[in-house]
């Protein structure tokens, strides 16, 4: 049986990485400005293997709505540019011979708006996912509760315990969502 403080710490540990995995999941939401984050998913044939473009080229923002990527090898330039053209990012690559330069458009008040309730959306699945980390404990706890581990006033103050953690995993996903509402709502 798990003690209640490996149940306690595992719990906190996954909370965190819901929060991790929001923010990630966020960060693919494009706000109208430059991020290099939006080009994690997209991959390039490079020798045989699909590689990340940030393993093969450096990205930098030399303005607040543009990205510059500049392949360490010259000769993938062509094979970057296709690959973010058949990306879903709906950006245009300039080629420019050297780097590519892609300008991040300005985004509607309507499709801000849009993107505010994806962000909605993404937390509330994040916040379902740390509900269901505290069930689980909760059942951990119930089960070392009836195997004898711990008497019923440690086992109520290990309950209080995991709702604070979950109160304050949920608090960590609200801050997330906020902030790139903020983000995608001041443009």
């Amino acid at each position: 049986m798990a003690t209640s403080k490996a149940i306690l710490s595992e719990a906190q540990d996954k909370m965190e990485k819901s929060a991790e995995s929001l923010q990630r999941e966020l960060g693919n939401i494009r706000a109208g400005r430059a991020n290099a984050s939006i080009l994690n998913r997209v991959t390039v044939d490079y020798y045989g293997a699909q590689t990340p473009i940030n393993q093969m080229a450096s990205i930098t923002i030399p303005e607040p709505r543009v990205l510059l990527i500049t392949p360490f090898d010259k000769s993938v330039l062509k094979d970057l540019e296709q690959a973010i053209f058949a990306s879903d990012l709906g950006l245009t690559p300039a080629n420019d011979g050297t780097a590519i330069r892609l300008v991040i458009p300005q985004l509607t008040e309507e499709r801000r708006k849009e993107l505010a309730k994806d962000v909605k959306a993404e937390n509330e699945k994040a916040k379902v996912a740390v509900r269901n980390i505290r069930r689980d404990a909760m059942e951990a706890l119930k089960k070392g509760n009836k195997d004898g581990d711990f008497n019923d006033d440690e086992f109520h103050e290990l309950e209080n315990k995991v709702q604070k953690l979950t109160d304050q995993g949920i608090k960590n996903l609200d801050q997330v969502a906020d902030d790139k509402e903020k983000e995608l709502l001041q443009g």
